[in-house]
Formats: C-alpha cells, sequence, structure tokens
C-alpha cells in the first residue's frame, strides 16, 4: 500500500525492535509457567465437557484433584485416567461428575503408552478445528460477492440466548456482518465456565459452549437467506480466557476479543496470570483460524485521546508482538483504536482521520477494529447520529478492516433494534457514496494530518524506549498504560498460576508451538 502519510520505514522498524525488547523476558516467564485455565483449557481439548450436580464444571473437579501435581500438567494424570478406567473420554468425564471419582489416586502407568494416546486425543481436537475452518472458507468462496470492508458490527446483550437470536438475525437482515454477543456484567472474572444454555444474564449473556452452539446454529440460517457468511463474536478474556477460545473453536466462531492487558488494567486480573493466558488463547484461536481484536479502545476511555495516542500506537505495537509469538499471522490481528477525540477540540476531526490512517499503514495487513464515539455521547441522540457519521466516514476513507457501529443511543440504554437499523443504515450510506475516496485523496507534506500521524509516531518510540527502561510489568504498576496501576503481586487469579517442574507435559501446547511455529524464540 502506498504511504500517504511519508512514515518512517526505519522508524517503524525502530518500534517494533523495542517492542521485541519489552516482550522477551515477559515470555520467558510464559514459558516456564502455567495457570489452572491452561490446564483447564487443555482438558478442553481432550474434550473434557462436563458438571456435577452442583454445577461444578468437571475440568475445575479435574484441576482441584491435581492441585498438588499441576506443576507437572494434567494431561498425564487424565490419560492414564483415561487408559486404566478403559473409558472413553465421555464415560470418564460422568465417572467424575457422577460418581466423584478421584483421577489423582490412579497410579501412573507407562509413559510411551499415555503419550501414544494423547496422539490420537490431539487427532480428534485436529479433525474438530479443521471441520470448522473448512466450513467457513468455502462459505466466504461461496458468497464472496457480498463482502464488503470494513465489515459492520453490531452488539446483543439481552441476558437470554433466545432473544439475542431474533435480536442477532434481525441486525444480519438490516445489513450487519458480525455479530457480538456481550457477556453478562463481571463473567471475565468468574474462575470457571458456566455450562449449557442460559437465560438470565445482566447486562449480557453468560458465554456458555451451548450459547455459542445456539447462536452459530442462528447466524448460518439468516446468512444463508442472505447469502453472506456472518461471523460470531464472544470475549476470550477474563480468568477463563483460553477455556473461551477452546469452547470458541469448536463451535466456530470468527472472532474473539482477545487482548494482552486488557484483563490487568480493565478488570484488576493479576498480570502474571493474564499474559500466561493471553499466549495459551492466541495459540488456540490462531490454529482455529479466529480473528482476535484487542483493546486499545479502552485506554481512551481513561485517557485523553490527543494526548495519549501514543499510548495507543505502543498497545498495538505490543498486542502484535505477543501474537507473534503466539505464532499468529497478521491476517487475524485485530489491533484497537477508537474514535474518541474531545467533539469540541478543534480540527479534532483531522487528529481522528490522522490516526486512523497511520494505523492502517503501520500494520497493513491486520483487519484492524475500529471502535465507535462513547466517551463524550450525552444521550443527544441528534449529536451522537452526526458524530457517529463522523466515525463512519473515517473508517471508510481510512480502509479499516472492522467497524464497530456507534448507536445514536450510546449512553441512555442497550440499543434496541431500531437503533441498530439506523446505526447500519448511517454507516452504508456514507460509506456507499465515498466507496472511491481512499484512492482519490492526498494529503499536504506539511499539513495537520501528515504532521500528527509523525508526531503520535515519534512520541511513540519514546514511550517505548521508557517501557524497555522500566520493564513493562514495572510500567503497568505505575499506571504507564491507560493511567491505570496494578500491582504486580495482587490482582485476582495470581494463586492459579503455577510455574512448570522439569517434567511438566502438555501434548497439546507441544503439538501447537510445533504447527503455528510459536515461541519467544524464534
Amino acid at each position: 500500500m502506498k504511504s500517504k502519510l511519508g512514515l518512517s520505514a526505519d522508524k517503524i522498524a525502530k518500534a517494533r525492535k523495542l517492542s521485541s525488547d519489552i516482550v522477551r523476558p515477559v515470555q520467558d516467564f510464559i514459558e516456564r509457567n502455567t495457570t489452572v485455565t491452561v490446564e483447564r483449557s487443555t482438558l478442553r481439548l481432550m474434550g473434557v465437557d462436563y458438571k456435577d450436580s452442583d454445577e461444578i464444571p468437571v475440568p475445575n473437579i479435574i484441576v482441584d484433584q491435581l492441585k498438588e501435581k499441576l506443576e507437572h500438567g494434567v494431561s498425564k494424570y487424565y490419560i492414564n485416567a483415561l487408559l486404566k478406567t478403559n473409558k472413553s473420554v465421555e464415560e470418564l468425564n460422568k465417572a467424575i461428575g457422577d460418581e466423584n471419582l478421584d483421577i489423582s489416586e490412579i497410579p501412573l502407568g507407562d509413559f510411551q503408552t499415555i503419550k501414544k494416546k494423547s496422539v490420537e486425543l490431539i487427532e480428534t481436537f485436529k479433525e474438530k478445528v479443521k471441520k470448522n475452518t473448512k466450513y467457513r472458507n468455502e462459505k466466504l468462496e461461496e458468497y464472496k460477492e457480498n463482502i464488503k470492508s470494513p465489515m459492520l458490527y453490531v452488539i446483543v446483550a439481552t441476558g437470554n440466548i433466545y432473544e439475542d437470536v431474533k435480536q442477532a438475525q434481525s441486525a444480519v437482515y438490516q445489513g450487519a456482518d458480525v455479530v457480538a454477543v456481550i457477556r453478562t456484567t463481571a463473567q471475565s472474572l468468574l474462575d470457571y465456565v458456566p455450562y449449557g444454555a442460559t437465560t438470565e444474564g445482566f447486562g449480557g449473556t453468560y458465554a456458555t459452549q451451548e450459547n455459542f452452539k445456539i447462536m452459530r446454529k442462528a447466524l448460518d440460517e439468516v446468512g444463508d437467506k442472505q447469502k453472506r457468511y456472518i461471523r460470531l463474536v464472544n470475549y476470550c478474556s477474563g480468568l477463563c480466557m483460553p477455556e473461551i477460545a477452546v469452547m470458541g473453536a469448536f463451535e466456530r466462531l470468527d472472532m474473539m476479543l482477545n487482548d494482552s492487558m486488557y484483563g490487568i488494567l480493565f478488570r484488576d486480573i493479576n498480570m502474571y496470570r493474564t499474559f500466561v493466558d493471553q499466549n495459551f488463547s492466541r495459540m488456540i484461536n490462531s490454529y482455529a483460524d479466529v480473528i482476535i481484536n484487542t483493546g486499545e479502545d479502552n485506554y481512551l476511555t481513561t485517557s485523553d485521546a490527543y494526548e495519549k495516542a501514543n499510548t495507543v500506537l505502543a498497545s498495538q505495537f505490543l498486542n502484535e508482538k505477543f501474537a507473534q509469538n503466539a505464532g499468529m499471522p497478521s491476517k487475524l490481528m485485530g489491533l484497537g483504536h477508537a474514535f474518541e477525540m474531545n467533539p469540541e477540540l478543534e480540527n479534532g476531526f483531522l487528529y481522528e482521520y490522522s490516526q486512523a490512517l497511520m494505523a492502517r499503514e503501520i500494520f497493513p495487513d491486520a483487519p484492524l477494529k475500529y471502535m465507535p464515539p462513547t466517551k463524550y455521547m450525552t444521550g443527544n441522540i441528534f449529536k451522537g447520529h452526526a458524530m457517529n457519521t463522523m466515525f463512519n466516514f473515517v473508517s471508510k476513507a481510512t480502509n479499516q478492516g472492522i467497524h464497530l457501529l456507534g448507536m445514536l443511543t450510546e449512553a441512555i440504554h442497550t440499543p434496541h433494534m431500531q437503533d441498530r437499523y439506523l446505526a447500519i443504515e448511517n454507516a452504508q450510506y456514507v460509506m456507499n457514496n465515498m466507496k472511491g475516496f481512499f484512492d482519490e485523496i492526498d494529503f499536504k507534506k506539511d499539513g495537520i494530518i501528515v504532521k500528527r500521524a509523525h508526531e503520535v509516531l515519534d512520541n511513540t518510540i519514546e514511550f517505548l524506549n521508557e517501557i524497555n527502561d522500566e520493564g513493562l510489568l514495572n510500567s503497568i504498576e505505575k499506571g504507564k498504560f491507560a493511567e491505570v496501576k496494578r500491582p504486580k503481586d495482587r490482582g485476582k487469579g495470581l494463586a492459579g498460576v503455577v510455574a512448570k517442574s522439569s517434567e511438566y507435559w502438555n501434548p497439546f501446547e507441544d503439538f501447537l508451538i510445533k504447527e503455528l511455529n510459536a515461541g519467544g524464540k524464534k
């Protein structure tokens, strides 16, 4: 892509080198440690999906049984139980959930036999995921003439999965390309994944594998009628980040909110736990060909969009490097940013344009996710609609990939179907009328737009140098990102971080690292 901003390739390379230096010691920690969630996720990859009479998921039961042995990984103990009991995965899950079978009490058998069985379980996982990937790609090819750019992304959040289906299908008929099911309030802080279909969420709907299945089926039905493949999104974040990645891989979700630092900054989840979990979740997402969405837009809800634009770009560079370490290609990195300039700022539109185009040029292969104005939405729906119109213009004019629609009723209530209709209509009107704008326009070399992009890149390099000197973990402690301070030795989930022993074994992790060429040492 020809640069319209004239950004220095050497400076961009310097920012990436700094990001690599910053991430390296964190990646070393990641590779030396596991977490209770990584181990539960590994069990789910093997097919562990059941609950006991108290609604406790079997993966949680197993990890609790093996809590004194987690440094070795759960895999050998679970596979050993399969072999010693001569049960299928489903039968063993029921024995643990219904009959209180404690697999930690079963003596370990021959390790080579256990390893041989792991190959069979990995093949079952591969078959499930590759079947989903093949189906998605076939549908995208079948309906390629109807693919739009950017993709129009909407949310549903009724709390009831069956009501969510109605709203999601309605949005697709209106023109939405992507549907995200907002999670119930504070699910990110639950250290387990609820089971089954749910109808009583607050501010959103529980993320469960059954709910994923219900919504996937509904979107496939309406998508085929519209001759479009509709992408389904959920939230691969919080204390169960990699478990939700597994569920999404099995139920053919297409995008996952999956940031490297969001849980630390905005949910007070311990940073060690988060960094280990995000790595494993991203390997799963990458193998399943799932686009991740990062959370830089949230920085601008606590920081000023003009003054702190460099922190957004710095986080994008860091998210990119963490994703690369997980073996993720650029085509799956939906790096985030947002249209959050104070509407009273003179030339604010030009600064927004500059920053959006800057992100597009620095990350040319990433399907950037552009977020709408929220911070300065006041309840004045007419002004809000005008702000969203300007946001729609910038998004199309800078070739963004994923466009989360702004709602004129933002700050008043969860969107009604008619609010989504007006948002989709607005976006379609603007984007259709300026379809070729990006190719038609160039900018003055000494103008506001070009100078602003150079300034933000320079400030980002300076900021990354500071982070490199301090270390990423110390920088988070000092509130360098989003002006939120989080101590290293606190936060939710720290007790779930476990140092790996020299005998640690996780065949699924080994498989993903090899398959994706993942790891910080590559």
